[in-house]
């Protein structure tokens, strides 16, 4: 006997361990290897990672696809792994040891490298075992890290052979460099965040005019500093005769040449510009072309370094500003800025400061305010590997579902810049890069080779220094398609499951991972990565809101999976992932879905009550009742809505055809239409009916599967145990084809009965029938057909309706309303059940209201203030609003049209 309701708590665990127990998710199964391979890999989550939502949604996806091509026959590879996540790693570990008054300096790099390995195995597989929780079907006998032993043999070679290629090399140039890790790190890893802050006119006086000087404005007068130029726009008259002069730098009488560049602004602050180009992107262009130098003022804290700074004190006299300039030395750049100021005021050439808001980048990790940087790094050039990626998606080799993805792609790829690899961390992927006591340096996959190529150069041995820079983790990350597959070695993994098939992502990596494994794909498998690029959208709080710790409105898919179940989220999530179209998520709708599991489960409860049990070599196509066959016929065109919307990338569509066919046709419909033949006697049309019930439920089961791992795989159990022996677990059953089993004179007549039945219940709630009222049905100018259906079917129709009595008329009766089912009219008579007029003047007062909120609605969503400050989420709650509205005053346009006609 079936549990009376269904506890995920109690069946997942069980479940999970049923699926590892027959080695169901590993790829090369004897059994499938001539089957077609498909190739998923995982995003390697961050080794310091728990699940969020994110996560959720984009493993759920995942899984879908794998469980589905698996049914489907094919030899599925879902490759897991995690990233060694450089400077996320690297913070939590730190912060642990400062916890306890240790500093990683203190501790020197091996000692510091064996804190975190130490850390990882301890506590670093936490979503791994999350994501097992939400059922995800990956092969995790084959898990791989970016920092196991064969991965970092794939990023040394290519590193290696990138440089042996003239790609990689190493170049003094600015960088976005974050004070508090001491590194650099990417544009993508920069955030902006808008400040309130100044603009400092400061007046530097013309050499040889002392009448003249010119003025410019700066957020960032510590930088001044290390100023080497005055730049003005060529066309501005007022400085015409200054360019090619040079201004006096204050505080350190530098002379520095006044430059005519487009980049000043005429418009904007003074027209005229400091120019750092130590300390500012745009500064550092101007300079490459007007050859200025750096003078790079900041350590790597972003302090002051100032005293031994050869660039700095070359060519400055000893002078008393000078020497109160020096005792800046050391101190932090904001503190700096405020003593500059007032030696500025002090000297009366600070002419006014402005009250100004602005952008100010901010490392995404750190928090801190980022500074550009003068540096030696390691660089890719990515430009050839780029023209290429960009080539194989404009010919289709790759595509982007949703397409418009592909724009930010492009848009990316077309303006890319040279890829500054290195960072200076110690947890990562060391830079195979030996340098002597000269400073050459020698790329080798080992010390050895690098001791060689030295020998050869000099003819001896050298002692040699390794680089301690380690590599961006998108670095090895870019590799995961074919690292994961035993690159550089031959294996054969990787002739059969590359290149992969379908790489589900978030949009905000596309950059910073998709198209840097097509470039690395390209460039060392001479083969796309994946053939298919799928975007999930956020998933964003139930009002639309991003969900943030600050803002207390994240919901953890962990509490959400332990009080509901896996299943109810994974249905939630999917139900609601439409391409393009962000995912507002609310406990109430697992809630739900959970219930839309309670459904399923005392859907099986009622077929075990009523006896209906698998019957073996039951032929569906047999069948002769007409119900049966509809309920068959339905369930195969949901097989296959089903099957289209997870081959579609349509996820929610698929998740909507499964419920449909579960909740509406079979819940709803077959059982309830079927009940009159099992509470009856005994006889071949009952035990057609039974085995047809337990049939579908099967059914059911294989096209919910993907979506709803544990209830489906619990219930092929259970429901195995009624008749035959199965043949295997659910998750390796064969994907169903009923194609040959659609039946449209089955569908005509009893889709006929669901469309009589819904549109009068419909009718009644519109035009407020009392609930308990019977009312006549009145079948206008029937045809044949309809008049046989009648005469079947009459007296479920009364009971699901709740119509007194069926009448054939010629014409509609007087004060009926009037329903369209499937070309014949149906007429309810309802003079004497509701009062006509007071229903209409009712229901028109109800669209005036309607149109009265939609137009308030309109006059806000057509204010630009409003559109402007208003937060995203309350913009598109007032649209929800006016499409909820508009829906509304439809459904009571249409019934007041009835009522007219009545």
């Amino acid at each position: 006997m079936m549990d009376k309701t269904f506890d995920p708590s109690a069946v997942e665990a069980r479940i999970s361990t049923r699926w590892e127990e027959a080695g169901a998710f590993k790829a090369g199964r004897a059994d499938r290897k001539d089957a077609v391979p498909y190739t998923i890999v995982i995003p390697p989550p961050n080794v310091t990672g728990s699940l969020h939502m994110g996560h959720a949604l984009n493993n759920t996806i995942q899984d879908i696809l794998c469980r589905f091509e698996r049914m489907r026959g094919k030899d599925v590879l879902w490759q897991p792994g995690m990233d060694h996540a450089g400077i996320a790693t690297q913070m939590v570990v730190e912060r642990r040891l400062a916890e306890r008054q240790i500093q990683r300096r203190d501790l020197g790099r091996e000692e510091f490298v064996k804190r975190v390995w130490e850390w990882k195995e301890e506590s670093g597989g936490t979503i791994v075992r999350q994501l097992k929780r939400l059922g995800a079907s990956c092969d995790w006998s084959r898990e791989r890290f970016t920092m196991d032993e064969g991965l970092s043999q794939a990023v040394l070679k290519v590193f290696v052979d990138l440089f042996n290629q003239g790609l990689m090399y190493k170049d003094k140039r600015l960088v976005n460099w974050d004070p508090k890790f001491q590194t650099a790190i990417s544009d993508l890893e920069v955030i902006q965040v808008e400040v309130k802050g100044n603009l400092w006119h400061i007046r530097y006086a013309i050499e040889g005019m002392p009448d003249r000087s010119i003025t410019v404005a700066t957020t960032r007068p510590e930088t001044m500093l290390g100023d080497v130029a005055v730049a003005v726009h060529p066309e501005d008259e007022r400085y015409k005769d200054l360019v090619g002069k040079f201004a006096i730098l204050p505080l350190t009488g530098r002379r520095i040449p006044i430059v005519a560049d487009e980049y000043s602004d005429p418009e904007k602050g003074t027209g005229a510009v400091k120019i750092t180009p130590a300390h500012d992107f745009n500064d550092f262009e101007v300079g490459k072309r007007h050859k200025l130098p750096l003078i790079n003022i900041f350590g790597t804290e972003a302090e002051l370094r100032l005293a031994g700074n050869e660039a700095f004190l070359d060519g400055l006299a000893e002078t008393d500003d000078l020497k109160e300039v020096l005792a800046l030395e050391g101190m932090d750049r904001f503190d700096a800025r405020k003593r500059i100021v007032a030696m500025l005021e002090e000297r009366e050439i600070l002419v006014q400061i402005e009250p100004h808001g602005h952008t100010v980048p901010h490392g995404d990790r750190s928090n801190v305010v980022i500074e550009p940087y003068l540096t030696d790094q390691w660089y890719l050039n990515v430009k050839p590997l780029a023209d290429r990626a960009l080539d194989v998606v404009r010919k289709g080799q790759t595509k982007f579902v949703p397409e418009n993805w592909e724009k930010t792609y492009f848009q990316w790829l077309e303006n890319i810049e040279p890829w500054c690899v290195s960072r200076q961390l110690w947890w990562g992927h060391q830079i195979p890069a030996w340098y002597d006591d000269q400073g050459n340096v020698y790329v080798a996959l080992s010390e050895d080779e690098a001791k060689e190529q030295a020998r050869a150069k000099n003819g001896r041995d050298v002692p040699l220094t390794r680089d301690e820079d380690v590599l961006d983790t998108w670095f090895s990350s870019a590799l995961w398609p074919f690292s994961t597959l035993g690159w550089p070695d031959d294996t054969p993994e990787l002739k059969r499951y590359y290149p992969t098939n379908t790489l589900v992502t978030g949009f905000d990596i596309i950059f910073f991972w998709v198209a840097r494994m097509m470039m690395m794909g390209l460039h060392f498998m001479d083969e796309v990565p994946f053939d298919t690029v799928y975007i999930h959208a956020l998933v964003r709080d139930e009002k639309g809101a991003k969900m943030s710790k600050s803002k207390g409105n994240v919901i953890d898919p962990l509490n959400v999976v332990e009080q509901y179940g896996a299943d109810a989220l994974r249905m939630t999530l999917t139900s609601m992932a439409a391409q393009g179209r962000d995912i507002k998520l609310s406990v109430q709708r697992v809630e739900n879905y959970r219930n839309f599991a309670t459904k399923i489960w005392n859907a099986a409860r009622f077929a075990e009550m009523n006896e209906c049990r698998r019957v073996a070599g039951f032929d569906p196509k047999s069948v002769k009742e007409t119900l049966n066959k509809w309920a068959i016929s339905e369930c195969a065109k949901a097989i296959n809505e089903v099957a289209a919307g997870i081959q579609g990338y349509k996820f929610n569509e698929a998740a909507g055809a499964a419920y449909r066919f579960v909740w509406n046709v079979f819940c709803d419909w077959t059982l309830e239409l079927s009940k009159p033949v099992l509470q009856g006697a005994d006889s071949p049309a009952k035990d057609e009916t039974r085995a047809t019930i337990a049939f579908i439920l099967d059914e059911i089961c294989k096209l919910l599967h993907p979506i709803m791992p544990f209830l489906t795989e619990e219930l092929w159990e259970v429901k195995g145990q009624e008749g035959p022996k199965r043949d295997t677990i659910l998750a390796l059953a064969p994907w169903s084809n009923l194609d040959h089993l659609i039946d449209p004179q089955a569908e005509a007549e009893i889709g006929w009965v669901v469309d009589l039945v819904t549109e009068i219940r419909s009718a009644r709630s519109e035009t407020n029938v009392p609930a308990g009222a019977q009312i006549p049905l009145a079948l206008v100018a029937s045809s044949e057909d309809v008049k046989a259906r009648a005469a079947r079917w009459g007296d479920i129709v009364k009971r699901l309706a709740r119509i007194s009595d069926i009448s054939f008329v010629d014409t509609a009766p007087k004060s009926s309303i009037q329903l369209l089912i499937r070309g014949e009219v149906a007429a309810l008579p309802l003079e004497g059940v509701i009062d006509l007029d007071a229903e209409r003047a009712r229901l028109a007062k109800e669209i005036q209201k309607l149109d009265a909120d939609v137009t308030k609605i309109d006059a806000k969503l057509g204010n630009a203030d409003f559109i402007k400050r208003a937060p995203e989420e309350v913009v598109e709650e007032q649209r929800e609003r006016r499409d909820e509205a508009l829906a509304r005053k439809a459904k009571m346009e249409e019934a007041l049209g009835r009522l007219k006609d009545a």
